[in-house]
């Protein structure tokens, strides 16, 4: 019973959409509505207010690292082992990406996992990013950056981490954000994948 509360508590924790809030709270369109209606920083960012995506790109990594963070610690106060905090580790993921108070209708979790990364292990967080970083140095695609990112992820889990079970946690949403980038794949391979800062008509919220 209490690892069925672990795993609940981190999937409520992952359905709070940052993007939806902080657009609500900034006075901006829904970012369902618009752009790549995705609610994500990205999409946020979009509006041209980058205070109310960084809010967002906050907000949705806070999560993820707080859900791993309250299972890291309370695990073993109730004698739970590390499956709880894998499982917990998917469950605020998922919640992001279908989240039970904004109809199922999440984003694709690119900050979430880092937050969920920089909880289980600090350097394998900060490895994750400086690969994100280095990508978009590169090639200033987001949805590439990520993709990169997340396939290197589970070799860093390797490394730095000390459990199969949390390297198995870390491989499941790293192939779960590649899934949710579906379609951006499609757009890189036809090359109609836009770079950071470009946006194609349409992309603008409504007025």
């Amino acid at each position: 019973m209490i690892t069925v509360i672990f795993i609940l508590a981190a999937y409520l924790i992952g359905s709070v959409s940052f993007a939806v809030l902080t657009s609500k709270m900034f006075g901006l369109p829904d970012p369902r509505t618009f752009g790549s209606k995705n609610p994500g920083a990205t999409n946020v960012l979009r509006t041209g207010k980058k205070l109310a995506a960084a809010v967002t790109l906050l907000g949705d990594g806070a999560k993820g690292w707080l859900a791993v963070f309250l299972a890291l610690r309370l695990a073993p106060v109730y004698g739970l082992d590390e499956t709880v905090v894998a499982a917990s580790a998917i469950a605020v993921f998922l919640g992001h990406v279908y989240p039970i108070f904004f109809a199922f209708h999440g984003g694709k979790g690119v900050a979430t996992v880092l937050g969920i990364l920089l909880a289980l292990n600090l350097w394998l967080g900060l490895a994750a990013l400086a690969t994100w970083l280095l990508a978009t140095y590169m090639w200033r695609i987001s949805s590439l950056s990520a993709l990169i990112a997340a396939v290197f992820t589970p070799f860093y889990g390797w490394l730095w981490l000390k459990s199969g079970v949390l390297v198995a946690a870390v491989a499941a949403v790293s192939l779960l954000l590649i899934w949710r980038h579906k379609s951006n794949i499609q757009n890189l391979l036809s090359g109609k994948e836009q770079a950071i800062g470009k946006t194609q008509p349409g992309d603008a919220p409504p007025q």
